[in-house]
C-alpha cells in the first residue's frame, strides 16, 4: 500500500514539472497568483532575495552609452587638421579642445589627426592642398584674411586695421547674425570649403630687431607679410617695405636680415621664439587675430547627419572655450615677456597709427561699406 502511495506521488510530481516546462518554453507569463501562493515559504523567500538586475539584466547594447551606439552605427572617419602654430598657443589649445569634443560627441566615429607647428605648410599651402583634390587635408585653422583669395571676400573686413576696439567687440560679431553668413560664403561661392566656427588668437602687434616707438621709426624697414593686400597696404602706410616670407621661414629670415620685423599675436610671438631674435614688441594692436576653422565641402558631405551634428556641437564648445581662455592667456604671456627682458613698447595713442592706415582701410571697405559699418556698430 505504501509503495502505491509513493508511486502516485512520483507520477503527480512528474506531471507538474512537465506542465511547468511546457509553459516556460512557450514564453507564457508567470504562474497564476494562486500557484505562487501555494509555493513553499522557503522558495518564495529565495525568489524575493534574487537581485532585480538578474531578473532583467540589460543587453550589452542597452548598457552601452548613447555615444558608443552612435559610433557603432556611423562609419569610422579620420580627418587631418592643419595648424601653423604650436599647440600651446591660444589657437592650438582651441584646436585641441575641438578635437577632443568631436571625438567625444561622435562616439569615436570621427578621429581628428591634428598636425601642428606648421608641419603641413603655411596657411595658403594648406588651403591649396585642401582645394587641390588630393584629399590629404580636410580641416584647417586659418586666419580670416587668408580666405580673401578663396571665396571669402566678406572675411576681409575682419582683418581691416583698427576695426575691433576690444575683444568684446569681436565676440559681439561672432554672436551676431552676420557671422554665419561669413562662414558660409566660401562654400556658397563654390570654392569647396566652408567655415565651421570662429576663434581669435589675441591682438596682433609688430615686433622688430631694432627698437620702434612711433610710426616714423618704421620708415625704410622690411616687414614680413603674407601675400595679403590689406597687410601689404598697412605696412606701406607705416612707411615700411612689405616683404613676403613663408611663416615657416620667418625665424631664419629675421635672423639673417632678410626682413627687419613682422607681426603676430602675443602668444604666437613667444611660442615661436621670435623674441630671441627680434626683442622689440610694439603693442599697437592693429588687428584682433580673427580665425576660422574650415573644412572641405567634400569631407563635410561625406559625414553622416549624426557626425555633422557632432561637428556642429563641438564647434560651439571650442569657440566658447577660445573666448574663455584668450584674454587671460594673452596677459600671462605678455607678463612673461616683460619678465624675460623683452622690450615691450606700450602705444598710448593709436591715432597716428590709424591715420597711417586710413588709405588701406578705405580701399578695402568701400565695396562693402554698409556691411563694414554694421561690424563697427557692434562696438556700441
Amino acid at each position: 500500500m505504501l509503495k502505491k502511495k509513493l508511486l502516485s506521488l512520483v507520477l503527480a510530481g512528474t506531471m507538474v514539472m512537465s506542465m511547468t516546462a511546457c509553459g516556460l518554453s512557450g514564453g507564457q507569463a508567470a504562474a497564476p497568483a494562486a500557484d505562487s501562493a501555494a509555493a513553499p515559504a522557503d522558495t518564495a523567500a529565495a525568489e524575493a532575495e534574487a537581485p532585480a538586475a538578474e531578473e532583467a539584466a540589460p543587453t550589452a547594447e542597452e548598457a552601452a552609452p548613447a555615444a558608443d551606439s552612435a559610433a557603432a552605427g556611423d562609419p569610422a572617419v579620420t580627418l587631418v587638421m592643419a595648424e601653423v602654430n604650436p599647440l600651446d598657443t591660444i589657437v592650438g589649445q582651441m584646436d585641441s579642445k575641438f578635437k577632443e569634443e568631436v571625438e567625444r560627441l561622435s562616439g569615436g566615429s570621427i578621429t581628428i589627426d591634428l598636425q601642428a607647428s606648421g608641419v603641413l605648410g603655411s596657411e595658403n599651402d594648406v588651403l591649396d592642398a585642401m582645394l587641390g583634390g588630393a584629399g590629404t587635408i580636410q580641416l584647417s585653422r586659418i586666419s580670416a584674411f587668408a580666405l580673401t583669395n578663396y571665396g571669402g571676400h566678406k572675411s576681409t573686413l575682419l582683418s581691416i586695421p583698427y576695426t575691433f576696439v576690444d575683444r568684446n567687440h569681436f565676440w559681439n560679431f561672432v554672436h551676431s547674425d552676420m557671422a554665419e553668413e561669413f562662414l558660409r560664403e566660401p562654400s556658397d561661392n563654390g570654392s569647396g570649403i566652408r567655415g565651421l566656427f570662429y576663434g581669435e588668437e589675441g591682438f596682433r602687434h609688430f615686433f622688430t630687431k631694432e627698437p620702434v616707438e612711433k610710426v616714423e621709426d618704421f620708415k625704410g624697414m622690411k616687414i614680413r607679410v603674407s601675400n595679403d593686400p590689406v597687410m601689404n597696404g598697412m605696412v606701406e602706410g607705416l612707411g615700411a617695405s612689405p616683404t613676403v616670407v613663408d611663416f615657416g621661414e620667418l625665424y631664419s629670415a629675421i635672423q639673417t636680415g632678410v626682413v627687419d620685423g613682422a607681426e603676430q599675436p602675443t602668444a604666437n610671438y613667444q611660442s615661436n621664439a621670435f623674441n630671441e631674435i627680434a626683442p622689440n614688441f610694439i603693442l599697437d594692436g592693429h588687428t584682433l587675430g580673427a580665425v576660422q576653422v574650415v573644412i572641405t565641402d567634400e569631407a563635410w558631405n561625406g559625414l553622416t547627419e549624426a557626425q555633422q551634428q557632432a561637428m556642429t556641437e563641438a564647434s560651439k564648445i571650442a569657440s566658447d572655450y577660445c573666448h574663455e581662455i584668450s584674454e587671460e592667456a594673452e596677459n600671462k604671456v605678455l607678463q612673461e615677456l616683460k619678465d624675460s627682458g623683452c622690450n615691450v613698447v606700450e602705444v598710448t595713442d593709436k591715432t597716428p597709427w590709424q591715420e597711417a592706415c586710413k588709405k588701406v582701410i578705405e580701399e578695402n571697405t568701400s565695396d562693402q561699406a554698409e556691411l563694414y559699418q554694421k561690424i563697427l556698430d557692434l562696438a556700441k
